[in-house]
């Protein structure tokens, strides 16, 4: 059965096991455009929207729908997908005792930017929106990825400062609409980040700001007055949806979705309540509001995305695939572990009714869910805008700290091997990083292949390279992978 509002009524039970699928409990007609959210991936549709669904069928918040946006050409098929479903698509929560699914209506509208730019920046001037959220991942927001600066020599940017008036960048339209906003005498928008930045409210307020300066220094602190940029920590697992996946929604419910979104049953959303122009009651459905975020964000970015990382790293190079074999995998569940105890926890901010050891008990528990099957290859990719957000500020800590920096040697000896795209039992593979012409160059480059990649500047800063410590470090790990493999180097550490 296709999934569309004219069959959504037919869609009443699992055709497999008679349990219900939830489905909107409210008149979609009734719902207005409160937010526009850019960036509609799968993490957007298991998450913000899913938390504005709750709201919506408890007969709240009608003033806050969602209207997608793609700035991206790429972003056509989800545009499509959502078009032909009158933008209702099947969220998938697998576990391992009995799947749930959930067809979502939050989604009201969709605009792609590529071929109606002039309605997007209707859209964003409209008065009714009154929150532009984004999942734009970290290259979206034009920084330096070592220094966590607004870069203003990237081309787009760019090519957005020379013609403001035609923008292609996210802050690039957001600019524009705010201009247009404060010339009309319209209340601005709040801009609320959804991407795993460290500070990512703090960031995107510089970002906005600095390009902002390079246009209309009077737009610029006119943003810096009026406009807000709350932070946010979010985590829920959502690997990319496969073929599988569609089939197995299709036989077990009989919704023919093009473009599901399947996801884990963990969530969790933490945000600072900081909002210019009012904000949906998200607490009524379990997000946590809190003027300490960055605590939040420091533990799940050290704890989550730093061990995803590396485990994915290393365990692309072993030959698995998917993140739960990482964790049956005993000696790599116990590098992970101790990298979680010993060099990531000790430099964390404690939290208020938060123990560190159930949070991490609960990670492992995460990444052994052998039904999500979260693949290894999206975990890794983009790691050269990961590793200074996830990895660095832990190696940084154990070197003030004069702390062991063994571990963190080992997965960035992971990654230079990872790089050659070939795993140890001569797999091939591909390499999904913006960065992986650079970062090849750098391992192609003559001389000390170690000191060469610490040298990238972008990924590491200016100082590992000059430091005897890390460079030896690595470079042991490295010889070590080369001659033990992944499971003799893990041995020669002590995990088994």
């Amino acid at each position: 059965m296709k999934l569309n509002t004219k069959n959504i009524t037919k869609v009443a039970y699992f055709s497999a096991t008679s349990a219900k699928v939830e489905l909107p409990l409210y008149d979609r007609a009734g719902i207005n455009q409160g937010i526009v959210h850019i960036g509609v991936g799968g993490f957007h549709r298991a998450h913000l929207a899913l938390y504005m669904e709750k709201l919506f069928n408890a007969g709240k918040a009608q003033q806050w729908g969602i209207c997608g946006v793609g700035l991206r050409a790429d972003d056509q098929k989800i545009a499509e997908a959502l078009k032909q479903q009158d933008y209702l698509y099947t969220l998938y929560e697998l576990k391992e005792a009995e799947d749930k699914a959930q067809v979502i209506g939050s989604i009201v509208d969709f605009i792609l930017a590529v071929k109606e730019p002039q309605r997007l920046i209707e859209k964003l001037v409209d008065a009714d929106t009154r929150i532009v959220s984004l999942t734009i991942t970290e290259g979206g927001y034009c920084i330096d990825d070592n220094t966590g600066l607004f870069n203003p020599l990237l081309p787009q940017v760019i090519a957005d400062i020379n013609d403001p008036d035609n923008p292609k960048t996210a802050f690039g339209y957001l600019a524009l609409a705010l201009k247009l906003r404060r010339d009309a005498g319209t209340k601005p928008f709040t801009v609320m980040s959804c991407d795993n930045l460290p500070n990512n409210g703090k960031v995107t307020r510089q970002v906005m700001l600095s390009f902002t300066q390079l246009i209309d220094p009077e737009l610029s602190d006119w943003i810096a007055t009026n406009v807000s940029f709350p932070s946010a920590m979010v985590d829920r697992i959502t690997p990319a949806t496969s073929d599988a996946h569609r089939k197995q929604l299709l036989d077990v419910t009989g919704i023919d979705d093009i473009w599901p979104v399947v996801c884990e049953p963990f969530t969790q959303w933490v945000i600072e309540d900081d909002f210019c122009n009012g904000r949906p009651p998200w607490e009524e459905v379990g997000v946590q509001f809190t003027d300490n975020v960055a605590a939040f964000e420091e533990m799940k970015i050290g704890l989550l995305n730093g061990s995803h990382l590396s485990m994915a790293l290393l365990g692309v190079l072993y030959g698995l695939d998917f993140a739960h074999q990482t964790m049956q995998y005993s000696a790599l569940q116990a590098f992970v572990r101790d990298y979680m105890d010993r060099d990531v926890t000790p430099k964390l901010t404690v939290i208020a009714n938060v123990d560190f050891s159930e949070y991490k008990d609960t990670l492992i528990s995460r990444f052994s869910n052998p039904i999500i099957c979260d693949q290894l290859q999206r975990i890794g990719s983009d790691a050269s805008s990961k590793f200074p957000k996830f990895i660095l500020p832990t190696l940084q800590w154990l070197l003030e700290n004069n702390q062991p920096i063994d571990r963190v040697a080992m997965i960035i000896a992971a990654w230079m091997l990872y790089l050659k795209g070939t795993d140890e039992q001569d797999r091939s593979y591909s390499i999904p990083d913006p960065k992986a012409d650079v970062l090849l160059a750098a391992l192609a480059k003559p001389g000390h292949k170690v000191t060469n990649f610490l040298a990238l500047q972008e990924v590491f800063g200016n100082q590992l390279s000059n430091n005897s410590n890390v460079v030896e470090a690595v470079e042991k790990q490295l010889e070590n992978l080369k001659t033990q493999g992944v499971n003799g180097t893990l041995a020669l550490m002590g995990y088994r």
